[in-house]
């Protein structure tokens, strides 16, 4: 009894100095070593409900005010501290592997508004050795305009296009964003290989590697990359008439169906996609040559002339890295098509996009509007 007496209590002890020691261990990992800095509440986040905290907390020198979930501003101090922000919105700093390094691209992004979207949209792009020009369309709100400068600010090769347009959606200053950006791109000291244009709500579905990769293939080494095909009949009503921009609303026949000259040069209208993967000798004659300048200067009074502008001009042989005998090859956006619907695909499923008509991750066409989907 006595030796079964002695096994107790030291069964006791050694489970109470366990209870100790797991006690002191928890505690220690509950209550941080250093003290927590005191904050001036006026610089403080304000408050969002979690179903749209997609942003970290504010950096120091940063504030991200939220309001509905959608409207956000971005206000930077003068010891606002970049590498910070950088870190916490998990900005890749330096070229993943050397393939990408040798080929950095360009970017061009076009954006209007959702702030929140646009920094997503960046961050799921950026690498260090690339170089992006952000278009913000001149009718935008000076908040928002100060707010992606300040982003901007805090890359080395990240700048906001020297010319910003009033954009109008089917208008030449659609078309005129992509030249401005280009004409500020050409001067930029990053050696980029290739340039794509974006708009603010989309969203990369391959990575930087995927994309180098692929534009490096065999089909697409020095190639331009414009799907589309020769104009269409149901298509030439956008440059046989002539059309009026009403700067920032929409595009409208000028008068009662006035018709419009030939196209300069002799050339064969095309039709396809208003986005695209350039090579930059292509976007050095595009701004240099007479031919494509006599072609945007044209353009100005048809219908949505970016998307004529750049297939059309891929199709000239003289021009550098042409594909003369392309058609709708080329894989630079995800798009379901309406009248696809049961044999490409099976339909869209998520939400509709009414306010932007191009995105990059999957969408369609449905009486006009663009489903949107997550994948």
């Amino acid at each position: 009894m006595v030796q079964l007496e002695s096994t107790k209590c030291s069964f006791l002890f050694c489970l109470g100095v366990c209870i100790l020691i797991c006690s002191a261990i928890y505690l220690k990992a509950k209550i941080p070593n250093t003290p927590i800095p005191s904050t001036d509440l006026s610089s403080q986040t304000t408050p969002a409900p979690q179903s749209c905290d997609i942003l970290p907390p504010a950096t120091p020198g940063f504030t991200w005010q939220r309001k509905d979930c959608k409207k956000i501003s971005y206000e930077t101090k003068p010891d606002a501290n970049c590498s910070l922000l950088q870190s916490d919105l998990h900005f890749i700093t330096a070229p993943l592997s050397k393939e990408e390094d040798d080929f950095p691209l360009a970017f061009i992004i076009t954006i209007h508004k959702e702030l929140e979207t646009f920094v997503r949209l960046l961050r799921a792009t950026y690498a260090p050795q690339n170089v992006y020009c952000i278009h913000i369309d001149a009718k935008a709100p000076e908040e928002y305009k100060t707010s992606v400068r300040n982003l901007a600010g805090c890359f080395p090769n990240i700048f906001v296009a020297s010319v910003n347009e009033k954009v109008t959606y089917a208008g030449f200053s659609r078309l005129q964003a992509d030249i401005n950006c280009m004409k500020d791109l050409v001067k930029s000291p990053t050696k980029w290989k290739r340039v794509i244009n974006l708009c603010g709500q989309d969203f990369p579905i391959q990575t930087n590697l995927e994309l180098v990769r692929y534009m490096q293939g065999s089909k697409w080494k020095d190639r331009n990359m414009t799907p589309g095909i020769r104009q269409p009949p149901t298509m030439k009503h956008r440059t046989e008439f002539q059309y009026k921009e009403v700067k920032g609303t929409h595009v409208a026949p000028k008068g009662k169906g006035q018709k419009k000259g030939p196209p300069p040069h002799n050339l064969t209208m095309y039709f396809g996609t208003a986005y695209y993967s350039l090579t930059k000798p292509f976007v050095e004659f595009v701004l240099n040559d007479k031919v494509a300048k006599d072609l945007l200067e044209w353009s100005r009074d048809t219908f949505s002339p970016d998307e004529h502008y750049w297939v059309t001009l891929n199709h000239m042989k003289e021009a550098p890295g042409s594909y003369v005998e392309g058609e709708w090859e080329g894989n630079v956006r995800a798009i379901k098509w309406k009248d696809q619907e049961g044999t490409v695909h099976q339909g869209c499923k998520g939400t509709r996009m009414s306010t932007c008509n191009l995105v990059s991750f999957p969408w369609c066409l449905r009486q006009n509007e663009k489903c949107l989907f997550k994948t």
